[in-house]
């Protein structure tokens, strides 16, 4: 069988599906994407970064101008206490953007967009229910009775990833780090855009907001919650009720912390934060997985889609260039491991600073960030942002 008759099945429509499926086709495979979802939703969710390392590959994706045209450029974050007091100021020393803000569902249009320009199959309403792998063949086998066949699978079906239960059904679960996140967009307070974030580490909870060139302002908090809760559970409370409880954390909050909580007219998006440190093996013969499938990393960092377009790239290139997919996933997780790793825990260290409850460890918080905040400004996030991989180049042996 030649390259150009091997199929893969991707399953996700998210950020990583299409972006794998786009360079697999580019290497010679037959990609075709089943997302569970019943359709797609170009206002789901609420925002994320693309971190400058990610807008790389969608530079390579060709789509990289849209991002930079519709988004919030990052070229700073501004600190400041929930009592107003000035903790800090991170910039990138090489004075280039971080990277660029945008709603998660753009960004989802734009990615699929491109893999339909390419004339990429994409099937909604396919929730993927179990796996057949017989010799280097896999099936898939949906909810709704139907199957697709193909040489390769590539599980991009996020932190709680179907694929990665039935292939490695032995494999950590997503850990609760301890911190909901919330967030949502306003207009009408006046605040001036420029091209940072600024975050309030606050009484009772964090904040934190940017303001587009149109005065749309993106904001989202965190706060302790208990238990291991779904977001099925936090969804399932009356937004009425969650309005009261924001209402009541940012009451007494520096301005414009309380106006654009009040601002906020549409809803409110609720979800809890989990991350997937690591996980013994990231393949089970032909099938991978890759993105929040199989390194899941908390929002606190901001590479979460960057971390899964580099996944796309990188594994598209190892299929490339190796004789067998499983020598291809082999060298994949050799090369990305130690990398996602890092990213993952450097981001849950960021997020522990948002646990203070009580106002003796507000107290302290605030007394030591600017010490950290001055330390942060003074170390190179080189490792995070500069991190490239050329498609053109070959793997590395």
């Amino acid at each position: 069988m030649t390259m150009e008759n091997r199929k893969a099945i991707i399953i996700g429509c998210g950020i990583a599906g299409p972006a794998v499926a786009i360079f697999l086709k580019r290497a010679g495979y037959e990609p075709h994407i089943y997302e569970a979802q019943p359709g797609h939703d170009d206002y789901t969710g609420l925002f994320l970064n693309v971190a400058r390392n990610g807008l790389r590959i969608l530079r390579e994706l060709g789509v990289e101008g849209r991002i930079r045209e519709e988004g919030i450029e990052l070229r700073a974050m501004n600190f400041h206490s929930g009592s107003g007091k000035w903790l800090g100021k991170i910039e990138d020393p090489s004075g280039e953007p971080q990277g660029f803000t945008v709603k998660r569902g753009f960004l989802h249009k734009v990615l699929r967009e491109a893999a339909q320009q390419e004339g990429i199959p994409i099937e909604f309403g396919k929730r993927l229910a179990n796996l057949h792998i017989a010799g280097d063949r896999v099936t898939a086998l949906f909810d709704d009775g139907t199957s697709a066949e193909g040489d390769l699978l590539v599980g991009c079906d996020g932190i709680h990833s179907r694929t990665r239960r039935l292939i490695l059904p032995g494999a950590p679960e997503p850990d609760y780090t301890g911190l909901i996140s919330f967030g949502g967009f306003a207009r009408g307070v006046d605040i001036p855009h420029e091209p940072a974030q600024h975050m309030v580490f606050g009484k009772k909870a964090f904040f934190g907001y940017l303001v587009k060139r149109d005065g749309e302002i993106y904001w989202f908090g965190n706060l302790d919650y208990p238990g291991r809760p779904s977001r099925k559970e936090l969804q399932s409370i009356p937004q009425a009720e969650w309005r009261r409880v924001f209402d009541d954390l940012y009451r007494n909050e520096i301005h414009p912390v309380p106006d654009i909580i009040r601002a906020t007219k549409s809803e409110i998006g609720v979800y809890p934060i989990y991350d997937l440190m690591s996980v013994p093996s990231w393949y089970k013969g032909p099938v991978v997985l890759i993105g929040d499938a199989i390194h899941a990393t908390s929002p606190n960092a901001g590479q979460g889609a960057s971390l899964a377009l580099e996944d796309a790239l990188v594994l598209a290139r190892c299929i490339r260039d190796n004789r067998s997919p499983e020598a291809a996933f082999r060298q994949f997780e050799l090369l990305r491991r130690e990398r996602v790793e890092k990213v993952v825990k450097y981001s849950r260290t960021i997020g522990q600073r948002k646990h203070a409850t009580n106002p003796v460890q507000v107290f302290f918080r605030d007394l030591m960030l600017p010490f950290f905040l001055k330390q942060a400004s003074r170390q190179s996030n080189a490792w995070l942002y500069d991190y490239r991989v050329d498609w053109h180049d070959k793997v590395p042996v």
